[in-house]
C-alpha cells in the first residue's frame, strides 16, 4: 500500500467517527472466464469506485452527489457491504467490517441499514405490507411473536402511514408511501447508520419535501447517521451538514454545506453549481457549465480525471493525480490549482 493509500480520511473533527473509510476500491473485470484465458486477451476492468478515502460524523448528515456512473450508489454498496469491496477498510465504531465472516456480519448489519432509489422494485410485490415488516422482525428476533403486531404499527405510525396499510400490497400505495414502506423497513432493525441512495428521485416534486422532512425528524428522534446520495444539489443543499462530490470513482472535494456551495474549489463542483438551473428569470450568467462527457471508466485518464474537461488544466494535471488535501475549515479538494499562488482562478466567460 502506497503512502497516498495509508493517507487519513478526511474529518470534520478530531473524535472518533461512526464510520471511516480508508482506500476504497471497487473493481469489475468484464471478461473475466475461459474465453479471456484462452484468448489472453488483458482484461477490462471497470473502475467504480477507486481509493476513496472519508469519515462520518456520529450523528451527521454526510451529502454525496455527481453525476450518473460516478460510483456513489456503489460506495454506498460497499459501506454495508451488499457489494464486495476489491480493497480498502470500512471501519464501523472502530472495527473493520471487511472480511468479517457472517456470522459477525449479521449483527453489524443490524444497525447499518439502506434505502433504495425505488421503492417499488425494492419491495415483494406478491408480499403485503404487514408480511414485509413482520418478515424483518421475526427473521431477526427483534422483538417476540405475541408482540409483532404492535411494533410494525408503530412503524407504520412513525413514518406516517396509516394503521391498516397492514393488510394492502405495495402497487396500493403511491410512489411517497412506497418510499415510507422502505423508511419503515430499514428502521425496524434500530439502526443508527443509514444509506439512503436517492431516496426521492423516484417520487413527485411535490412529495420530496414531505420525504426529506420525515427523514430529518426521524434523525433528530432516534439519533441516525445518514450518509445521502442525491444529483439534484438542492436536495443535498437542504438535508446535509457536510457534503462530498464524487467524479469517476473518485472524491474531488469534501466541505461543510455552506462553504461548498458558497465556495466551491474544484472545477468539477463550480461546473454542477453553475449547470444548476436558477429559476430567477432575471438571473443571468456569462460562465459556462461543464462540456463534454466524463471518459469511460474501463479507460480512466492519467493524472486527473477531471483533465479532459477542465479550463484549469495544465501539463501536471494530465500527468499526475491530485491527493486529496485539506485547505483549511475541514474544507478538501483534490486539485493542482490550489498549490499555485493565482487565487481564485478564473472562470470561463466572465469578463476579464
Amino acid at each position: 500500500m502506497s503512502d497516498l493509500d495509508r493517507r487519513p480520511a478526511p474529518t470534520s473533527g478530531q473524535t472518533e467517527p461512526l464510520l471511516a473509510v480508508n482506500g476504497l476500491s471497487k473493481r469489475y473485470v468484464l471478461n473475466a472466464g475461459l474465453w479471456q484465458r484462452l484468448t489472453r486477451k488483458p482484461e477490462l476492468v471497470l473502475h467504480a469506485v477507486d481509493n476513496v478515502s472519508l469519515r462520518i460524523e456520529r450523528g451527521e448528515n454526510f451529502g454525496l452527489v455527481g453525476e450518473s456512473g460516478s460510483g456513489k450508489t456503489t460506495l454506498g454498496r460497499c459501506l454495508l457491504r451488499l457489494v464486495e469491496p476489491s480493497a480498502g477498510q470500512v471501519i464501523y465504531k472502530g472495527k473493520d467490517i471487511v472480511g468479517l465472516p457472517p456470522s459477525e456480519m449479521l449483527a453489524v448489519r443490524r444497525k447499518m441499514q439502506m434505502i433504495f432509489q425505488d421503492p417499488y422494485s425494492s419491495l415483494n410485490p406478491r408480499m403485503t405490507v404487514g408480511q414485509t415488516l413482520g418478515e424483518v422482525l421475526t427473521v431477526h428476533h427483534l422483538c417476540p411473536p405475541s408482540q409483532v403486531k404492535d411494533r410494525i404499527q408503530d412503524l407504520l405510525s412513525l413514518v406516517g402511514l396509516p394503521g391498516d396499510a397492514t393488510q394492502r400490497y405495495p402497487r396500493h400505495f403511491s410512489g411517497g408511501q412506497r418510499q415510507r414502506i422502505g423508511i419503515a423497513r430499514a428502521l425496524a432493525m434500530d439502526p443508527e447508520f443509514i444509506v439512503a441512495d436517492e431516496p426521492v428521485s423516484a417520487v413527485d416534486v411535490s412529495i420530496q419535501a414531505q420525504v426529506l422532512n420525515l427523514l430529518l425528524e426521524l434523525k433528530a428522534k432516534l439519533g441516525l447517521t445518514l450518509l445521502f446520495i442525491a444529483h439534484d444539489l438542492s436536495v443535498v443543499q437542504y438535508i446535509s451538514t457536510r457534503v462530498g462530490v464524487m467524479y469517476l470513482g473518485k472524491i474531488v472535494e469534501i466541505a461543510p454545506r455552506k462553504t461548498l456551495f458558497a465556495y466551491p474549489r474544484h472545477p468539477y463542483t463550480q461546473g454542477l453549481l453553475l449547470a444548476a438551473p436558477q429559476l430567477d428569470p432575471f438571473h443571468q450568467t456569462t460562465r459556462v457549465a461543464i462540456e463534454g462527457e466524463p471518459p469511460s471508466p474501463l479507460r480512466p485518464p492519467p493524472g486527473c480525471r477531471f483533465h479532459t474537461r477542465c479550463y484549469l488544466a495544465n501539463d501536471r494535471c494530465h500527468q499526475e493525480e491530485p491527493p486529496l488535501r485539506e485547505i483549511g475549515g475541514g474544507h478538501w479538494v483534490a486539485c493542482h490549482y490550489h498549490e499555485r499562488s493565482e487565487w481564485p482562478p478564473p472562470i470561463p466567460g466572465n469578463a476579464q
